[in-house]
């Protein structure tokens, strides 16, 4: 399908499980699992703007209200619920990957998880660098604290300003970013190894290639770090042709932040989000639900 035939800017799988994460304790609404993810989605959906999105939810043993959510927020012929029997992270996350490749909607394809939220109208400064960089294969809308205080991440990043924003290469993130169709059918089987319990820092490490090629590094953290020797391992066991034959990819995140993991001691810095989440807690949904053009 041709890009002038396609009727959508982005396609989303939204994978969602009625159960808290622990490193979201602290943060508002920790006590209240729906009461979070609903508050996420409408920042979610407040952040995509004007952009044209086709949503794909995979409900993994929620309760009937949780389609409701998103019904409240999503016109109904841009979305697809898809109830799910419990099936857990691995289960979601692989048919993520299914439904991305096989539908047609859009070229840029985007993983989102429960636990993220989002400025209002940033999402669109993701799908303009990715189409605007030819080298950038995959957008995290997260600035990772990870990138600021694990020696993994430590190391020379590509920085880059690019429509008054600035953005730089990571060496890996968690599951939620944003590629396009064909780089995923060409990197799927990397991210598929992530249902064989390979680490999703390990199968980023195999993409980019950082930090994965130092002996050096791996001598000094088997002392200091010994966990770091096991994401490295696992990047080899799960990548180890990636590594050696494959494309370098680069991963690109803005700084600051266009979203937040709801991590409460890992949160995007220099932006105040438990205000941001109670200010988006008291708006009205309403003005969320985009009816189609």
């Amino acid at each position: 399908m041709s890009e002038q035939a396609r009727k959508y800017d982005v396609a989303v799988v939204y994978r969602i499980y009625p159960k808290m994460s622990k490193p979201a304790l602290g943060l508002p609404f920790s006590d209240d699992k729906e009461r979070m993810a609903e508050v996420c989605l409408q920042s979610f959906r407040r952040s995509l703007g004007d952009l044209r999105a086709k949503v794909w939810v995979l409900l993994d043993g929620c309760p009937p209200s949780y389609a409701e959510m998103f019904r409240r927020v999503f016109a109904p012929e841009d979305l697809v619920l898809e109830p799910l029997p419990g099936i857990g992270n691995h289960g979601t996350f692989n048919r993520q990957i299914e439904i991305l490749l096989q539908q047609e909607d859009a070229e840029l394809v985007y993983f989102a998880e429960d636990d993220y939220f989002y400025l209002p109208d940033q999402f669109k400064f993701m799908t303009e660098f990715i189409h605007g960089n030819p080298d950038a294969d995959f957008v995290s809308p997260y600035d990772h604290m990870d990138s600021y205080t694990m020696e993994l991440h430590l190391k020379r990043t590509w920085l880059r300003v690019f429509q008054g924003r600035h953005w730089r290469t990571a060496a890996s993130t968690c599951l939620t970013f944003l590629t396009t169709r064909s780089t995923l059918q060409k990197t799927q089987r990397i991210f598929r190894s992530y249902t064989r319990r390979n680490f999703d820092c390990s199968l980023w490490l195999s993409l980019t290639k950082e930090n994965v090629l130092r002996p050096v590094d791996l001598l000094r953290w088997t002392v200091r770090q010994p966990f770091l020797v096991k994401v490295v391992a696992k990047a080899w066991l799960y990548g180890a042709s990636q590594i050696l034959f494959g494309k370098r990819r680069k991963l690109w995140s803005p700084v600051p932040g266009i979203a937040t993991h709801m991590d409460f001691h890992a949160l995007s810095p220099t932006i105040d989000w438990p205000a941001l989440m109670r200010e988006e807690a008291n708006s009205s949904t309403d003005e969320t639900v985009r009816p189609r053009a």
